[in-house]
């Protein structure tokens, strides 16, 4: 478990004129499109309210050209899905030399939760040796068959670049198999197949990058008949949120924990959200999904994890603000210096 240290790896005070004109960048051209509306209107109000120099951004409606004269000083990614969470936007503002908030454009396009794609962030894990539920990569449907057999049932078909459980099907007859990769295939490919962990949902904040990154108080989801849909996330207050989620603290250490090492095994910096099915059988953690530019709307739980450790939503996005940076400029100044 981390040490109890200062959840946030940023100053108490920060200077709101040293952050320059501020970019929001939101609503964009994915299927997420009106959430990231509501993430970057929040967003956008609070680094106002903070005294901020901030305006919004939408790249469905103005050109990449409008970006690059507006002579923004940083960007704050408030994308959601693809082209915003993918490492498009993130390599457009490195070539711009704008730094931005979240992860560079190799974690982006690798994290792809919604911009994680949930396949190569499962690799990586499995390379770690970091607990991610059985899986397999289907390529059509002709790999449907003796699938159940080799992952078991109920498993969850999902699309593999969309977050926000869009496309996802839970499965837990033979006879649903074919519609569930339709809908996956209709959004998607390749498709996503996953063994179905019955447990208790959880998800864990994590801000800072490398050694610095501290997870914040976890999050226990409790939607209506287990169902964390699009509908149940965004657009009713049926969902339960327990924060911090009820557990005893060795089993919220080693998560919190888990989710540290889930987060830096794919090398997300900034900030991002590491989504957890705790086993009701063994009382294992499977990691499912890491989310590189969570949600901030009102029912967002980056947010509500904040708020627990005593981190207004205002300070907590400004704090995310003054740590945007350009990452391979970075590296490339870095690898020039050795």
């Amino acid at each position: 478990m981390s040490e109890s240290l200062n959840p946030l790896p940023f100053p108490v005070q920060i200077d709101p004129d040293a952050l320059g004109r501020v970019v929001v960048l939101m609503g964009g051209h994915s299927s997420e499109r009106n959430v990231s509306l509501d993430s970057g209107r929040n967003v956008l109000k609070a680094l106002q309210a903070k005294g901020v120099n901030a305006e919004a951004f939408d790249p469905a409606e103005r050109s990449l050209g409008d970006l690059e004269k507006a002579g923004y000083d940083r960007a704050f990614i408030a994308l959601h899905g693809r082209y915003g969470e993918d490492g498009t936007i993130q390599g457009v503002l490195e070539m711009l030399g704008i730094p931005y908030t979240g992860s560079g454009v190799m974690a982006s396009a690798v994290a792809i939760d919604v911009a994680i794609d949930k396949i190569s962030t499962k690799q990586m894990w499995q390379a770690g040796r970091l607990p991610t539920p059985p899986w397999e990569v289907l390529l059509g449907p002709h790999q449907l068959a003796g699938l159940a057999e080799r992952l078991g049932l109920p498993l969850i078909i999902k699309p593999p670049h969309e977050g926000s459980t869009l496309g996802l099907t839970r499965v837990d007859s033979l006879d649903r198999l074919p519609a569930a990769y339709e809908r996956a295939a209709d959004i998607d490919f390749p498709v996503l197949a996953e063994r179905f962990v019955q447990g208790r949902e959880l998800t864990v904040a994590v801000i800072g990058s490398g050694a610095a990154a501290r997870a914040l108080p976890i999050v226990e989801i409790r939607a209506p008949n287990g169902n964390y849909d699009y509908r149940n996330k965004y657009f009713t207050d049926d969902t339960r949120y327990l924060c911090p989620a009820p557990l005893v603290p060795a089993m919220a250490a080693d998560i919190a924990s888990l989710a540290e090492a889930a987060y830096r095994a794919v090398g997300c910096e900034g900030w991002g959200r590491v989504d957890i099915m705790l086993d009701d059988g063994t009382q294992r953690p499977w990691l499912l999904e890491v989310n590189t530019s969570p949600g901030m709307t009102g029912h967002s739980l980056v947010p509500m994890a904040a708020r627990a450790a005593g981190i207004s939503y205002e300070d907590l996005v400004l704090g995310l603000t003054a740590q945007a940076s350009l990452k391979i400029q970075r590296r490339v100044a870095s690898e020039a210096i050795a």
